[in-house]
């Protein structure tokens, strides 16, 4: 089974998601089902059809996130030592050549991956045009506008 790589803090996330869907939401939709059983005829009881849609939902994602746990590769940006390179975990300052504006992102794992927070998914165009560069680097990023060159401005492992 292949790793997927995920920061400290996206594993913690993770783990606090797993714990709450097995000790607050499922014992609700057990809660919810029995309490539907009690009203009887279960062929036309929408509640019962619904909790048990809602009991199929929450134990599928907590197979599916003890799956991206186990293969999860933890990796703590704070620890890495690329010489300056930009990484997976990487805090990477840019300036956009056209436009002057700069943006600062962290490359990080697919699940953790919010653009308004200024985490970018690795598996991105722009993380992928990234990876490898160096301060007063450039990368070429094809966007749906067309190609954007941005200058690799610091890159931190904090």
């Amino acid at each position: 089974m292949a790793t997927i790589p995920i920061t400290k803090r996206g594993a913690e996330k993770l783990k606090a998601e797993l714990h709450h869907l097995k000790t607050v939401d499922r014992p609700a939709v057990i809660n919810a089902i029995s309490e539907a059983r009690a009203q009887g005829d279960l062929s036309e009881n929408a509640e019962y059809e619904a909790a048990k849609d809602r009991q199929g939902f929450i134990e599928g994602r907590i197979l599916e996130v003890e799956g991206k746990l186990s293969a999860a590769q933890v990796i703590d940006p704070a620890g890495l030592d690329a010489g300056g390179r930009v990484v997976f975990g990487a805090t990477v300052e840019l300036e956009d050549e056209d436009s002057g504006d700069q943006v600062k992102y962290q490359i990080v794992g697919e699940d953790e991956a919010d653009i308004k927070l200024g985490l970018l998914n690795v598996s991105s165009p722009i993380a992928r045009a990234l990876i490898g560069k160096e301060e007063g680097d450039t990368a070429e990023v094809q966007a749906p506008g067309g190609l954007r060159r941005y200058e690799v401005v610091s890159v931190s492992y904090v």
